[in-house]
C-alpha cells in the first residue's frame, strides 16, 4: 500500500501535463454563435449608410425570397478578405444587405469602392443595437434569411470559399 502512494503524485502529475498539453494541441472552439439561429429576425429599421442605396429594416424581408444579412465595417481587415467571396454570391444572383458597424459614409463608400460592392441595401447600425440583437459578437458576420424572415444559419468570420458553396446550395433550396 505504500509503495502506491509514493507512485501518486507522479501519476497525478501526468494526468494534469496529460490535460495540459490535450488543450494546447486541441483548444476549445471559442466562437459564438447566436442564439437567434431558428427564430424570426428582430424588428428593426437602419437609416441608409450611403445616399445612393436605401437603408435595411425588418420589413424587407420575408417576402418569400431568401437573402443574406452581412454584418460589416470598413476598417475590418477580415471584411477586406471576404469582400471576393460575397462578390461570388452577387455574381451568382444571392440577394445580399449590409449592416454598417460603427462607420461613417465616407469610409464605407471607399471600402466599396476598392473591394467591390456587393449589397443592394446598406443600413448604419452606429451603436451596433442590431448587430447584438442579431446575436453577432463582432465583424463580418453573415446571416441566411429564409422567405419568412427567419434566420436560417450564421457564418462567423469572414466568409471562405467552401462556405460559398454551401451558402448557394441553401439558398437554391430556399427560393
Amino acid at each position: 500500500m505504500r509503495r502506491v502512494l509514493l507512485w501518486l503524485p507522479l501519476v497525478l502529475f501526468a494526468g494534469l501535463f496529460g490535460l495540459v498539453a490535450l488543450g494546447l494541441f486541441k483548444p476549445a472552439d471559442r466562437t459564438v454563435r447566436s442564439a437567434m439561429v431558428d427564430k424570426p429576425l428582430p424588428d428593426f429599421v437602419l437609416p441608409a449608410m450611403l445616399p445612393t442605396k436605401p437603408g435595411v429594416a425588418r420589413t424587407s424581408f420575408g417576402g418569400g425570397k431568401p437573402r443574406l444579412i452581412n454584418v460589416f465595417a470598413s476598417w475590418c481587415v477580415p471584411c477586406i478578405a471576404e469582400a471576393p467571396e460575397l462578390m461570388k454570391l452577387k455574381a451568382a444572383g444571392v440577394p445580399i444587405d449590409g449592416v454598417a458597424i460603427n462607420d461613417t459614409p465616407e469610409a464605407v463608400q471607399k471600402f466599396l469602392d476598392r473591394n467591390g460592392d456587393p449589397y443592394q441595401r446598406i443600413g448604419n447600425d452606429k451603436t451596433s443595437q442590431v448587430q447584438i440583437a442579431l446575436g453577432s459578437s463582432g465583424v463580418p458576420e453573415t446571416f441566411l434569411i429564409d422567405g419568412r424572415g427567419r434566420i436560417v444559419r450564421q457564418y462567423v468570420s469572414n466568409l471562405q470559399s467552401d462556405q460559398v458553396d454551401d451558402i448557394l446550395k441553401a439558398w437554391r433550396g430556399m427560393r
